[in-house]
């Protein structure tokens, strides 16, 4: 494994599986993936195809403010994270029971 593909198989940190990401990807094909903070459009794309051998038409990535919560009587703050979406070209699929 070249360190190219080692830095790409970093990039993924979980399928994100909600209702709003099995109706995008039931109706546009599209993955939806939590990823490293630091990573690119270039990164998640790779990383895409690397680890699931597909081929992906188009990514989209959002950061995901933390919110604010109460812990007793001090507030703290969960972590910001980074959000990408996945679109795949027509003809390719992820299963993630089999990966």
């Amino acid at each position: 494994m070249s360190i190219n593909q080692f830095h790409l198989a970093g990039v993924l940190e979980a399928p994100l599986i909600s209702e709003k990401s099995t109706f995008v990807g039931e109706k546009c094909n599209t993955f939806v993936f939590k990823v490293k903070k630091a990573a690119s459009k270039k990164d998640v794309k790779g990383a895409v195809e690397l680890m699931f051998k597909v081929e992906v038409e188009s990514v989209q990535v959002l950061n995901v403010k933390g919110k604010q919560k109460k812990f007793g009587r001090s507030i703290g703050r969960r972590s910001d994270w980074k959000k990408a979406y996945v679109k795949l070209k027509p003809g390719h699929d992820i299963e993630f029971s089999a990966a």
